[in-house]
């Protein structure tokens, strides 16, 4: 399963959902807890979260993290790096 979670708001995120035919679903995380508990965002005041990425095993553990993510290129590398820990 892949999720994206963003800080923006619902309405946004559908707009970019539909425009974009993201074809995940995409959380909100408006008041950024969960991208202080994965590390994305410091704090409260930090407005944004980094765009970073975990591949997390059906066990709920973090199999790997990627704390630096270029869009072009991810989703080839977290695919060959299942298949290397598949």
């Amino acid at each position: 399963m892949v999720l994206g979670i963003s800080n923006d708001a619902p309405a946004k995120n559908k707009k970019f959902h539909e425009k974009y035919a993201f074809p995940f679903d995409l959380l909100c995380d408006e008041d950024l807890s969960v991208s202080i508990a994965y590390g994305a965002a410091e704090d409260v005041d930090a407005g944004k979260a980094k765009r970073i990425s975990y591949l997390i095993g059906s066990d709920g553990n973090i199999l790997k993290a990627y704390k630096t993510v270029k869009a072009a290129e991810h989703p080839e590398q977290v695919l060959n790096d299942l298949g290397e820990l598949l």
